[in-house]
């Protein structure tokens, strides 16, 4: 398996489990333990990078004129609404992750953003070093 595609997963993880602390409008469901708690959290970051995969290119290449309009700023509702469908498809079982707003979604795809970018900044190296 691709070492930088589980660093990825690693990080998103990081990055959505963040975004759970910080709001309470945003929760992981599912988990008794701390164990069952992580396989939820990267079980859920694999979907959200499925979404931003898969979905997120069509939303944006669709959305390209309000792109343009609001000067890039419509990328914070798509990744909210990338967030919200993550939510969405993970939360038809008994585990996955839950959101209750559009504007808890927006708040969280900006902490996500940033934590995940942090987080990419500083295992650059690691992931440039295992790739030799």
């Amino acid at each position: 398996m691709d070492v930088g595609f589980l660093w990825r997963v690693v990080i998103s993880g990081v990055a959505l489990w963040v975004a759970t602390v910080v709001l309470s409008g945003m929760q992981i469901v599912g988990a008794e333990n701390t164990v069952e708690k992580v396989g939820v959290v990267l079980a859920v970051a694999v979907i959200f990078g499925l979404v931003n995969a898969v979905v997120k290119p069509i939303v944006a290449l669709l959305s390209a004129p309000f792109y343009l309009i609001t000067l890039g700023l419509f990328h914070l509702v798509v990744n909210a609404l990338m967030l919200m469908l993550t939510a969405w498809i993970t939360d038809h079982g008994s585990w996955g992750l839950r959101v209750n707003s559009f504007w808890t979604a927006l708040v969280g795809a900006i902490i996500v953003s940033v934590v995940s970018a942090i987080l990419s900044a500083l295992t650059g190296d690691v992931r440039a070093k295992n790739r030799r």
